[in-house]
């Protein structure tokens, strides 16, 4: 099989675990496979070739200067603070290397730099939650998605904040080499197989704010761990000890969501863990979840992400493992109506 080689990127004040992350896996992927030579040849490489200060002060010693760099099959941008200060040095090197390597592939605010060098133009692409807005206001010529961890779109994969970086590499060592090894290298690193690219950058805890007293803050966490008990606002309202109306209104202001609403949110959520994560049936992963039938569920679903819970799991759900290495598709979860 063909050695397939990685570049990445360094520069001061980027990201430390948006190199390590990545390299990790195509590291690992080539120690899973076996065989007489890896399946990935990874190099890193800086601007002059001198060693780099990470954002979290490491040094990281590269392989190679960028003018001396091999041309690459996958070439990896990571983000950090140090893209933050312009580089036209190694702006310019990218808008004439990254069109020569087979798969360009972002971390973080590794996006912003492929935006820069003009790589992203007329694309769909992601980076970190908190960066999305400027990367549309200064790049309005790519379609910005903030919700996904990652987007595919033809052979440049961009990414989310940090572990993103993680998730995409797995998915790409999934379409080289084909699932097994991939999860192989997933259980080494104690991670998840894979989160859809589609999954949300949020979670609805971290979506929502957390309330300031203990009270509504443990409300929260009932929620969450009980989805399928008695979520109405007066059962709430009682374990919170305040009035049905003083809860809701407390509960509003403090989280940024209705109760019902953070329910709702909350259901879904559980609702698609368990179709991605599990064999469960329709109808017991709709009890699970509180809505009591399938259909509640399927309302619910349609509502939030435009899709039934049966074809949610026929994309999400992990298949078994196949010969063939067919590559994920680009898609873009919905958001969930705030």
């Amino acid at each position: 099989m063909e050695q397939r080689t990685v570049l990445v990127v360094l520069f001061d004040g980027v990201q430390s675990l948006d190199v390590t992350g990545p390299v990790e896996v195509f590291t690992g992927a080539g120690l899973a496979r076996g065989g007489d030579k890896p399946a990935y040849l990874v190099r890193t490489a800086s601007p002059d070739g001198a060693p780099v200060r990470t954002s979290s002060g490491l040094t990281l010693v590269p392989d190679h200067a960028l003018s001396g760099a091999p041309v690459p099959h996958t070439l990896l941008v990571p983000g950090g603070v140090g893209t933050r200060p312009e580089d036209p040095a190694l702006i310019d090197w990218l808008r004439e290397h990254g069109p020569r390597a087979e798969r360009l592939v972002s971390v973080c605010t590794g996006a912003i730099r492929l935006a820069q060098a003009g790589l992203l133009e007329g694309r769909r692409a992601t980076t970190h939650w908190a960066y999305c807005a400027k990367l549309a206001r200064d790049h309005p010529g790519i379609e910005v998605d903030p919700d996904p961890i990652y987007v595919r779109d033809g052979h440049v994969a961009t990414s989310a904040g940090v572990t993103a970086g993680i998730d995409l590499a797995l998915a790409l060592v999934e379409e080289d080499l084909g699932r097994a090894v991939a999860l192989t290298v997933a259980r080494h690193l104690v991670v998840f197989l894979r989160r859809p690219g589609n999954q949300a950058q949020f979670s609805v805890q971290l979506a929502a704010q957390t309330a300031r007293r203990e009270p509504l803050r443990e409300v929260q966490q009932w929620i969450t761990e009980h989805p399928a008990g008695d979520l109405s606002v007066d059962a709430l309202a009682a374990r919170a000890r305040l009035s049905p109306r003083h809860f809701a209104r407390a509960f509003q202001a403090e989280t940024g969501l209705t109760p019902g609403k953070y329910v709702d949110r909350v259901r879904v959520e559980h609702a698609r863990r368990l179709l991605e994560d599990t064999s469960d049936g329709v109808e017991e992963v709709s009890r699970a979840c509180g809505y009591g039938t399938p259909e509640a569920m399927r309302r619910a679903f349609v509502k939030a992400l435009g899709t039934a819970p049966a074809e949610y799991r026929r994309r999400f759900h992990p298949g078994p493992p196949t010969a063939g290495h067919a590559a994920p598709t680009s898609t873009s979860l919905a958001r969930i109506d705030p």
